[in-house]
């Protein structure tokens, strides 16, 4: 099974998105996304849980959790969104870099666009890799 890491700094806003779509839209049996953060926060920020349950996904039980190297030795692809120097290097892992604002704090208009942005991407990023959608 091929593993997808999503990361961001704080693993509560863009990467928890992202690793959620990606796992709604994927075939489960061919693929898997988690997100992470290279300085986790407390929770997932409470903006973005409410523009993900307009879309039907539900983010209460998201916990931030750390980048580490062990967790990314996991996967075949990281992709980064936004932590810059912060993000780590794996030797051998495919890693990628979608500039995505940060929605923390923002009007609901705005990480709307936010989101939205982030399934566009994710659906893109699942027809590159060849990987099958789940028509759920």
């Amino acid at each position: 099974m091929k593993k997808v890491i999503f990361a961001c700094v704080h693993n509560a806003g863009r990467s928890q998105m992202a690793a959620a779509f990606f796992n709604r839209l994927a075939d489960r049996t061919q693929t898997e996304a988690i997100s992470a953060g290279t300085e986790p926060g407390l929770r997932v920020h409470p903006e973005v849980l409410a523009a993900m349950q307009e879309v039907g996904i539900d983010l209460s039980n998201a916990k931030p959790q750390k980048l580490t190297e062990e967790l990314a030795k996991e996967a075949q692809l990281l992709i980064t969104m936004g932590c810059g120097d912060n993000c780590p290097f794996v030797p051998g892992l495919r890693r990628d870099d979608w500039p995505l604002r940060d929605p923390k704090g923002k009007p609901i208009d705005e990480v709307r666009a936010i989101r939205d942005e982030i399934r566009e991407r994710v659906r893109s990023l699942l027809a590159q890799e060849g990987l099958s959608l789940d028509m759920e």
